[in-house]
């Protein structure tokens, strides 16, 4: 499995683009969120939307979702055709009435389902999205009152996308046999709504050495040497996962 991201940043990335990812085996390629950049980092790393073969998506921030319609409407409207949709049966209902439906709405197009083949995953099951693709949605803590997943791929590829600290469940995950950790990291204390890295630098270094940094800010070149065994994720760079 190989994964590229397509931006490292957080959500008012300027520099690095919105935290957005593609996982590629075998040549299927599997979007991983899509938020306002992702149109534009896309284009960057020379794919178009018609290269893709379907999409995951974590929670409802703009960062992470702000690009669907342009990806509905582009599929549509350019290619004839209606781009995969993985996402948490619990999400399915927030993203189209207080996402998408004000921009995507025409008639007699008025559901989700009009422009995506919805297929929706429940929470801790684990689903196969290609025969070499598995991914579990964990809840994890982001905003309270708003449902927000991490990702745990093949058992042993955690993907944060956007959480709190939580040591005490990267810690599980790595007793669970989890080789590789992507983690958003706000490079300010307090963390607040991400962790932040004095939060990540307590993890013990058998932990830290198998975390790559990623939804970091704009000056992420200010602390680098400063992560401890940690490393950042870099915009277009492909990462070879072994599961």
């Amino acid at each position: 499995m190989q994964i590229q991201m397509l931006g490292t940043g957080g959500a008012f990335a300027k520099k690095y683009s919105n935290n957005n990812a593609l996982i590629e085996v075998d040549g299927f390629k599997l979007l991983v969120d899509c938020g306002i950049t992702l149109p534009r980092s896309l284009h960057d790393a020379g794919y178009s939307f018609n290269d893709l073969d379907a999409v995951l998506i974590s929670h409802m921030h703009a960062d992470h979702v702000g690009g669907l319609e342009e990806y509905a409407f582009q599929m549509m409207f350019r290619y004839g055709k209606k781009p995969v949709l993985y996402i948490a049966d619990t999400l399915v209902e927030p993203l189209w009435e207080q996402t998408l439906r004000g921009g995507l709405t025409q008639e007699p197009l008025n559901a989700l389902s009009d422009f995506f083949d919805v297929r929706p995953i429940k929470e801790g099951e684990s689903y196969e999205i290609h025969p070499e693709i598995r991914v579990k949605l964990i809840r994890t803590d982001h905003i309270a009152g708003k449902l927000s997943y991490s990702f745990l791929f093949n058992e042993n590829f955690f993907y944060s996308a956007d959480m709190k600290f939580d040591g005490g469940l990267l810690k599980e995950l790595i007793e669970d046999g989890v080789s590789t950790i992507f983690h958003d990291c706000q490079l300010v204390s307090p963390g607040v709504v991400h962790a932040s890295l004095d939060e990540l630098l307590t993890l013990p270094e058998d932990i830290q050495e198998k975390v790559w940094l990623m939804h970091y800010n704009d000056n992420m070149e200010e602390f680098v040497g400063h992560t401890g065994k940690m490393r950042f994720v870099e915009q277009f760079a492909v990462y070879e996962i072994k599961t």
